[in-house]
């Protein structure tokens, strides 16, 4: 927490740049943003830990009626000021119980487990790429493509398409370089009405407080045009899902140095990794049916984690708990260089704190147990039979909800890495939310069964 005088220096920077109002945005288990807003005089209070919240009245924060509030402390140096409405500052935020920090709230969870990290000597970098669909929402509910152009079977880099959705683009593409996020690469992605955007990676708590807000802005500037931008994983059951893949590496604290990048002919598998970086992806395989849970939250996840299902093409999503080079029919990819990997199963409605933690602490341990990862899968794993790909140990990733959270409940490695209290919060959620799932009746239901019995 920064001294009296830092924060007042900081509140006369905000208030000459015209802010009024902050915000303090922590997220639910679900990774929603919550807070409160307080005028800019108020902001020392905030920093204090002055705004209190009954955790009962949120998703995943343990709390029941008779609890003592929590409070929301925002972390400074993460303030943006919000182009399209400049009296308001968002800052990413922590919970706090009695003044200590509060271990059920996931950001807390990730800076516990970064400090491991920074223990055995090591940083954690990451990088989101994000896909997500721009649509108009129907009277009815429905979601339609509201460009009529835009229906090519295959319109991945499509660039008329990319050109009609211009303004949208422009107006997310501009704030990105604004907040010096370093924009690399952005386009149309591979179905109607998707896009990808690619900026910088950076340590993985800044990573996330950017991803939370990446998908908070691209919600505004698309409603700002009557329409609506959502990181659904599966919006349409003929159509590519949103990923949200995770790119990660491990780096020397004390000098920078990617602790993960070799010479490709140093590299036994010629991928361009050295040994910490295959104990780390050993790591995650170990536990991958766990972090899956975590990835692919949601029971519109596994919609998305399939093989061809409605669609005319492969889907390209992992279906599979198995690595390899640039073979994206694996969960884990080494891209083609070499220094990372890439973590194919999250998808657009991942907690970015959480799944760090987790995929981090899975890391960690196949560091200090120094696991192999075995040889890279190289062929198209889609199209191998069952039998090929038992003889080579590759084990299906869970194929919905229900199976994710039961791996996520029956890894003791979960309740170690985020402690019991958090571990037994996404339990809960996530199991309600299956059951909830099943207790609905869909329209494929009506429609199949109304008249047929």
């Amino acid at each position: 927490m920064k001294g009296g005088k830092e924060i007042e220096d900081f509140k006369r920077k905000l208030e000459a740049a015209g802010v009024k109002y902050c915000i303090g945005a922590y997220v639910d288990i679900h990774g929603i943003p919550k807070g409160k807003v307080v005028p800019i005089e108020h902001l020392d209070r905030m920093v204090e830990g002055s705004e209190l919240y009954t955790g009962y009245a949120l998703d995943g924060l343990g709390q029941m009626p008779n609890d003592d509030e929590i409070a929301s402390v925002p972390d400074l140096d993460s303030m943006i000021q919000l182009p399209w409405q400049p009296e308001v500052a968002w800052m990413a935020a922590d919970n706090t119980l009695h003044g200590e920090p509060y271990e059920i709230n996931t950001r807390v969870a990730l800076k516990k487990v970064l400090k491991e990290a920074e223990e055995m000597g090591f940083g954690f970098n990451l990088g989101i790429e994000c896909e997500l669909y721009v649509l108009k929402e129907e009277e009815d509910g429905s979601l339609s493509v509201p460009d009529p152009d835009d229906r090519l079977v295959k319109p991945c880099y499509d660039i008329r398409s990319f050109m009609n959705r211009f303004t949208w683009l422009d107006k997310m593409a501009t704030t990105i370089n604004e907040l010096g996020w370093d924009l690399y690469s952005f386009d149309h992605e591979d179905a109607n009405g998707q896009f990808e955007f690619d900026f910088q990676y950076s340590d993985a708590l800044t990573m996330s407080d950017r991803f939370i807000f990446f998908r908070y802005m691209a919600k505004h500037y698309a409603q700002e045009e009557g329409l609506l931008a959502t990181f659904m994983p599966k919006p349409f059951a003929d159509k590519t899902g949103n990923g949200a893949h995770f790119n990660m590496s491990l780096y020397d604290k004390e000098t920078g140095k990617n602790l993960f990048a070799c010479d490709p002919k140093d590299d036994p598998r010629g991928l361009g990794l050295t040994e910490l970086g295959y104990h780390f992806i050993a790591g995650v395989l170990k536990h991958g049916r766990a972090l899956c849970a975590v990835f692919s939250p949601t029971v519109n996840s596994y919609k998305r984690l399939i093989r061809q299902g409605g669609m005319a093409t492969f889907s390209w999503a992992p279906v599979f708990n198995s690595f390899g080079s640039n073979n994206r029919t694996n969960s884990v990819r080494v891209p083609m260089g070499g220094g990372r990997f890439e973590s194919r199963n999250a998808d657009g409605a991942v907690n970015p704190y959480l799944a760090s933690a987790l995929v981090l602490a899975a890391g960690l341990e196949g560091i200090r147990e120094k696991l192999d990862p075995g040889l890279p899968q190289e062929d198209n794993l889609y199209e191998l039979s069952d039998e090929e790909r038992a003889a080579r140990g590759i084990e299906f990733l869970p194929q919905n909800l229900g199976e994710a959270v039961q791996a996520f409940a029956d890894d003791p490695f979960v309740e170690k890495a985020l402690g019991k209290e958090l571990r037994d919060e996404f339990v809960k959620y996530k199991s309600l939310e299956w059951e909830e799932y099943h207790q609905t009746i869909s329209a494929w239901e009506t429609r199949r069964y109304s008249h047929l019995f």
